[in-house]
């Protein structure tokens, strides 16, 4: 009898593909103030973000918020459409001049921030106006409500790719922070018992990889009810 597929078994959330969220410190999310001004206290490091964290004091709460390229502990952070053109501030988009890299865009008001949170990337503003239009890191524009929040300067880490592993340890280790594998087998590779496109003389589907989306776990692998087949 083979073992279950890989679809299969994170399908059912065991520890081997659950992400050890009790090692993440929070969400990251803009401080639920209009205004003010915080201090940062400690930069630390989390293994749910490929940033570091910074840890801002706003009056008597703490928040957390993902650290731009420059920024130091003890440094002031500004929030408000009055707030200065600064790294690490958080101003609304309308009080945004164009051109000015920016991080942790929200996409609606109040919401936290959503958009440009991995390390070293950072979006534009194109231009002002009903929407705010944004190009993304992607290149992709965007328009979006001017009252929206975002991070002045580029999210920190921007070279955190270009140490090498060394060794697949490392690799595994950094993954598995995330519940991710690093190494991925091919249906066609395998026995015919351990996968549906399994077996054979040579390595191939031998039958439509086009599966219901009705069809059991175990025979879940390929394209789910496609519209039809690209070519």
């Amino acid at each position: 009898m083979g073992k279950r597929i890989r679809s299969r078994r994170r399908g059912s959330g065991t520890s081997v593909y659950r992400a050890p969220s009790h090692r993440y410190i929070t969400d990251i999310t803009h401080p639920r103030i209009d205004s003010g001004e915080g201090i940062v206290l400690e930069i630390m490091n989390d293994p749910s973000h490929t940033s570091p964290v910074a840890v801002v004091k706003f009056g008597n709460d703490y928040y957390y918020m993902l650290a731009p390229s420059g920024l130091f502990v003890g440094e002031r952070i500004l929030i408000g459409s009055n707030a200065s053109i600064k790294d690490g501030n958080i101003l609304p988009l309308g009080s945004i001049p164009e051109g000015v890299p920016i991080h942790n865009i929200e996409l609606q008001p109040k919401d936290g921030g959503r958009l440009v949170r991995a390390a070293g990337t950072y979006a534009t503003i194109v231009s002002h106006g009903e929407m705010a239009t944004v190009q993304l890191p992607s290149g992709q524009f965007k328009l979006i409500d001017p009252r929206c929040r975002a991070v002045i300067g580029i999210v920190a880490g921007s070279g955190r790719t270009d140490k090498p592993f060394l060794k697949a340890g490392n690799k595994i280790h950094s993954l598995q922070s995330r519940a991710k594998k690093p190494y991925t087998v091919r249906g066609v590779a395998m026995n015919a018992v351990n996968h549906p496109h399994g077996g054979g003389n040579h390595q191939h589907v031998g039958r439509p990889s086009t599966v219901s989306k009705n069809a059991p776990p175990g025979r879940k692998v390929g394209r789910f009810a496609p519209k039809r087949k690209k070519r």
